[in-house]
Order: C-alpha cells, then sequence, then structure tokens
C-alpha cells in the first residue's frame, strides 16, 4: 500500500537555483533522430517515455508515489506525478521561471545541477524541452504549496508567461485538485516532424510495465479514454525486479527461489536478481537506472563473471569438481538462467558506448557488480546448500552438454564444416558473394524447393530444402540441435556457427526467408524454424535479416486476365472488380493454392520470389519478455499453459478444411 505521508517534505530546497542550462534548443527542430533515435513510431514513443521518465526521476530520488499516463481523446499523451512540482520561481541569470528554462533550453534541469537528482533514468537528460520542440502544442501545469501555475507553448516557444490559475486544463481529473504537489505535462506530437501521431496502448504498458518492476515504491497507472470503452492499467510490483525474474520464468519449472542482491556501494547501487530453471533458453535483461541497457555492458559482464566464479568455487569447496578440467566455464552458466542486472548511479557519471545508448561502458562498475554479486552469492550458497546444489548439478549439466556438442561436432563435420568451408549438397548457392546482396530461402520440401530453384535469380538468391518437422530446439540441447541434419545443413549454410562459436559477422546471407505452405503442417514448420532462430541466433532476427515469404493463397484467372490474391479480403475485391466490368462473357476460375508446389516455377517467381512484386513479412521482437513466454507456452514441456492457450483461442481460429 501507498504511504499516506506527503513525500515532498523531504526536499524543502528544490527551486531555481538546481537548475543548469548548458546550450539551447535550436538543433532538435532539424535533427530530431539525434535526440529520439527517430521520428517513426519508435521515436513517437521515445517521446512519451522521455515525459514518462522525468516523473519516473522524482520516485527514484524518492519524492513521488504515483505517475499517472493518460492517452486523450484529441490525441495528446499527459503524463502527472505526485513530486514536488517543477519549481517556478525566477532563475536571475535568464530573469525568466525555472519552468520555462526546462521547457525551453536544451540540457537545463535538476539532473544536471548535481544536487536535485542522485538518479536519473532520463535517457539523455533532455527529455521535457525536446518533445516540447517536437510538439505542435505543450502545456505544463505545476502544483506547489496549494498553488496552480501553467505555461503554455507551440513547437518549442512559449505562449505566454508562467500565470497562476484556478483550475487544471486536463479532461480527465485522476485526482481531486487539492492532492499533494506535482507536474503535468500534456504534449501533442507535431505532424511536421513525426510519420505517426498514435499511440500503442500496448508499448506505452510495456513501458510502465518494465519500470514499475524496475521501481518498486511507485504506482503506475495507464488511462486510455481514445474510444468509447475507456480502457485502464495499473502496475505496482512491491517485489521488483525479483517479481520480474519470476514473472520470465512463469511456466517454465524454476529450480530454486529466486536469489536476489542488493547492496549500495558509494553513490552506486547494484540490484541482482536470478533464478535457474530446467529449461534451455537464456533470459537476462540488464538496466542502468530505467534505461534498459540492450546490448549489456560492463555491469552484465561483472555479474556474468561473479556467477561463474562463484558456481566454481563452491563446487570446488564440496568437492564436486574435483579437476581444473572439471570447472565450468561462462557459457555453462546460461543454460535456464532468467536474471535482471539493475545497475543506479548518477546520471552525470553514466558513460554509453554508441549513440543509442544501449550498452554500459563505465571500466569501475565491472569490479564493484563482481564483488557484490560474488559476495551475494557465496552468502547464498552457504545458507541453502540443497538449492546450490541444484544449480551446480544445472551447470554441470549444460558443461557436459558443451564438451558432447563438441565431440559431436568433431565426429559429424570435417575440419571447419560448420563454419563453412564445405557447404551442404541440399544448398543451391547463388553466385552473389556479398551477404548484404545474398539472400537464403528456406524451402518447405524437396519438390517446393525444386521449383523454386528453377524459379530464382541465381544471382542472389540461394536455396536449401526443408524437409519435414524439424527438431523442436526449445526441448534441446545444442549436441543434439547439430546432430539433427536439417539443422545442421542450415548452420553450416549461415555461416556464422553456433553457441560459443557464434561468429555473426561471419553470416552469409542478410536476407533468410522462411518461405512454406499455406497450411497447418506449413506454419508448423515455419514456427519450428523460428524457435530455432530465436533461441540459439537471436541476433539474426534483431538486426532484421529474418523474414517470411507470403505466397498467394488463390489464383483468379478470367479469361486471359490472371491475378493473385494474397488474402480472402483480396479475392473478394478482385471478384467484385471483375463483375463491375462491362466485359463478363468469361468465367471466373478460382484455385486455391494448398502448397507451393502447386505453382510451377514462373508463378512461384513472379508471385513470392521477384522482389519487384513479393509481400515479405519481417520477423522482429519488439518485446522480448512476451515472445519468450509465448516460446515457452507454445513449444515447452508444461502442457497445462499450451492447453489453456488452445482452449481460449478456439474461437478465432481459422480451420482450413
Amino acid at each position: 500500500m501507498a504511504s499516506k505521508s506527503t513525500p515532498q517534505s523531504k526536499s524543502p530546497e528544490y527551486s531555481a537555483q538546481h537548475i543548469q542550462v548548458l546550450e539551447g534548443l535550436e538543433p532538435v527542430r532539424k535533427r530530431p533522430g539525434m535526440y529520439i533515435g527517430s521520428t517513426d513510431v519508435t521515436g513517437l514513443h521515445e517521446s512519451l517515455r522521455e515525459i514518462i521518465d522525468n516523473a519516473v526521476d522524482e520516485a527514484l530520488a524518492g519524492y513521488a508515489k504515483n505517475v499517472w499516463t493518460i492517452l486523450n481523446k484529441n490525441g495528446s499523451a499527459t503524463v502527472i506525478d505526485d513530486g514536488r512540482g517543477i519549481p517556478v520561481d525566477i532563475m536571475p541569470a535568464y530573469k525568466k521561471s525555472a519552468l520555462e528554462i526546462v521547457m525551453t533550453k536544451l540540457h537545463a534541469g535538476g539532473k544536471f545541477g548535481g544536487s536535485a537528482y542522485k538518479v536519473s533514468g532520463g535517457l539523455h537528460g533532455v527529455g521535457a524541452s525536446v518533445v516540447n520542440a517536437l510538439s505542435e502544442w505543450v502545456w505544463v501545469e505545476v502544483r506547489r504549496g496549494s498553488k496552480l501555475y501553467r505555461q503554455e507553448y507551440s513547437r518549442g516557444l512559449t505562449k505566454g508567461p508562467v500565470k497562476e490559475v484556478a483550475e487544471t486544463k486536463l479532461e480527465t481529473k485522476v485526482f481531486d485538485k487539492k492532492a499533494p504537489n506535482g507536474t503535468t505535462v500534456t504534449f501533442y506530437p507535431d505532424s511536421q516532424i513525426f510519420q505517426t501521431l498514435e499511440f500503442d496502448f500496448e508499448i506505452v504498458k510495456k513501458a510502465l510495465r518494465e519500470r514499475a518492476y524496475l521501481i518498486p515504491s511507485i504506482y503506475f497507472h495507464l488511462l486510455d479514454y481514445r474510444n468509447e470503452t475507456p480502457k485502464e492499467t495499473h502496475y505496482f510490483f512491491e517485489g521488483g525486479i525479483k517479481s520480474l525474474v519470476e514473472k520470465i520464468n512463469e511456466n517454465k519449472g524454476p529450480l530454486h527461489k529466486t536469489i536476489f542482491i542488493k547492496k549500495m556501494e558509494g553513490d552506486v547501487e547494484v540490484e541482482v536478481a536470478l533464478q535457474f530453471n530446467d529449461g534451455f533458453a537464456e533470459n537476462v535483461e540488464s538496466y542502468v537506472n530505467v534505461i534498459n541497457t540492450i546490448n549489456g555492458g560492463t555491469h552484465l559482464t561483472g555479474f556474468r563473471m561473479a556467477l561463474t566464479r562463484a558456481v566454481n568455487d563452491y563446487g570446488k569447496k564440496i568437492g564436486s569438481f574435483k579437476e581444473e578440467e572439471d570447472s565450468i566455464v561462462g557459457d555453462d552458466t546460461r543454460e535456464g538462467l532468467t536474471a535482471v542486472v539493475f545497475i543506479k548511479m548518477p546520471q552525470d557519471r553514466i558513460q554509453f558506448e554508441g549513440q543509442t545508448k544501449g550498452k554500459l561502458g563505465n571500466s569501475e562498475i565491472q569490479p564493484l557488480t563482481q564483488q557484490i554479486v560474488k559476495e551475494g552469492l557465496n552468502t547464498f550458497f552457504e545458507e541453502n546448500p540443497s538449492e546450490a546444489r541444484r544449480i551446480l548439478e544445472k551447470v554441470y549439466l549444460a558443461a557436459k552438454a558443451r564438451l558432447a556438442a563438441k565431440a559431436a561436432k568433431d565426429a559429424i563435420l570435417r575440419k571447419g564444416a560448420l563454419e563453412g568451408s564445405s557447404l551442404p549438397g541440399k544448398l543451391a548457392d547463388c553466385q552473389e558473394k556479398k551477404p548484404e546482396l545474398s539472400e537464403l530461402y528456406l524451402v518447405e520440401g524437396d519438390s517446393a524447393a525444386g521449383t523454386a530453384k528453377s524459379g530464382r535469380d541465381r544471382k542472389f538468391q540461394a536455396i536449401l530444402p526443408i524437409g519435414g518437422k524439424i527438431l523442436n530446439t526449445e526441448r534441446a540441447r545444442l549436441d543434439k540441435i547439430i546432430e539433427h541434419e536439417e539443422l545442421k545443413n542450415l548452420i553450416i549454410a549461415l555461416g556464422m556457427g553456433i553457441g560459443e562459436t557464434v561468429n555473426f559477422e561471419k553470416l552469409r546471407y542478410h536476407r533468410i526467408i522462411i518461405m512454406t505452405d499455406a497450411d497447418v503442417d506449413g506454419e508448423h514448420i515455419e514456427t519450428l524454424l523460428l524457435t530455432f532462430i530465436y533461441r540459439h541466433l537471436p541476433e539474426v532476427i534483431k538486426q532484421g535479416f529474418l523474414y517470411i515469404a507470403q505466397p498467394p493463397l488463390y489464383k483468379i484467372a478470367h479469361g486471359k486476365d490472371v491475378k493473385y490474391a494474397y488474402s480472402d479480403d483480396e479475392k473478394d475485391n478482385i471478384i467484385k472488380e471483375i463483375n463491375s466490368g462491362k466485359k463478363n462473357s468469361f468465367v471466373i476460375n478460382i484455385q486455391r493454392y494448398k502448397g507451393l508446389g502447386e505453382m510451377n516455377a514462373d508463378q512461384l517467381w513472379e508471385t513470392t520470389m521477384n522482389p519487384t512484386n513479393r509481400i515479405l513479412k519481417q520477423v522482429a521482437i519488439d518485446d522480448a519478455e512476451e515472445a519468450d513466454a509465448t516460446f515457452t507456452m507454445l513449444m515447452g514441456d508444461e502442457v497445462p499453459p499450451r492447453k489453456h492457450f488452445i482452449q481460449s483461442n478456439a474461437k478465432t481460429a481459422t480451420l482450413d478444411i
């Protein structure tokens, strides 16, 4: 439950003197991508996240208990917090209010002065002013000392001074007007900047859920009033990242209770939660403040080193690892590992590698994280010997599988074959050697593959037949995977290796296209291939190199005129168009394609492989947590979750009878 005390009382000295200005706002509208990454749907939601994270900063500092995010009927978005409220007093150096400076000057805010925010979540620390610059209009209301102040803006420029007002402009009042101090920001994205102006409820919900796990002391409220029936979601996780790990491991057979480690060292706080399950996939997330470091960094490296060393030390201590060669390596601890590594540190000390802020670069964080995690694991192992032994058994089995996989690889393949020096006989390779110009079709069945080989453009299109149902890699170790003929051929054809030998730079094709029949069997094979690539070669998906071909469902012939339809709606529209024409003397012949083999080479090229005409569906991971849970549910060992999914979705299934 939330405390009834007013958190604002902790710091009565948050005022204009805490605001520091570094530079003006002019560059933002000229190069918006430099500040929010892009101007597409991703950049649009990054703008909202920046405002949300300003509110989250108040919670990280201990002054707010709630953050409300509202998607308004008119397309604007509102973010409200019950923190201290942005200062409205005058900054003598600028003869303007602190609120106006924060909203109209780049790199102006409490997180730069060094005293108002020790820890900050903003991605760039420029959220308010950047979003203001990229919005058609913005208004901000500040509640301080039982008074309500407002200022309005247009494309980064003020429309007037800060004024004390009697009532809020907010259409939907989420709390009483006598509520404690805080800030309300409402903005309408600029159509001159963004390609789309529509916020996605699910994307916003995911961002809030992620932050709710990271900051267990705050309530997040999402309200969507854009439709006749309002939607709302509320998040509060008392367990923090411990709850997140347990959520990810749902239905995965956890082997022990969640290990939770938390320690403050100077001005850096390290927080780690981890739990092994009886599966084979790894799921590790890392954060700095509320920034998701998707490419890891020094904090993640420190965590991995500590885990490997702690397991080895304990194994030797109790006699499980007698010889040096019995020791496990880092990769052995990844099998079935679910973990979250969360660092909180002063914003002005964070060093990121690359402009996307996806990788932490602070060298001092690695030994600090390693020390804290190692100490925490040592304590857990000593206090929980039976659970420690289960972890040892898990990583020891992984080590045996690693050695078995190496032996299998050496036995099955001639020297260097897995790395691509000896391509599989089934592969009809392309003439092009540049990966960025080459594409590989994974085609269901030898018959369809033969048609594809005849119809392809040999210069840049390679064909690899996939014969029948392949191995379900959700339930298989690496040694079994590389023994499986179809998967072995695929690994060799791709050229990037697998497991500890993987090297993404050796990938031979930058378009990998799954092409299966439009029936249940085809969809099953497609799912098995997706499972393999997602679990063992995820970088292929992350880099945007995986696609699914969209062969037509119907051939519609009317006299000499032939058209192809890729959906039932498209078929109906084509028939309607023919029937509405003046010349209608020919019978309409409709052929439903059940498989790729029903098309000849020319038809397959024209409809499905010709870059000019074809439709490809790119595979992306918008929500890694949800994708992981879906693969576990559909392809894992636990039957009840899959049964529940089938029962819940049976009515929406399209039966191809």
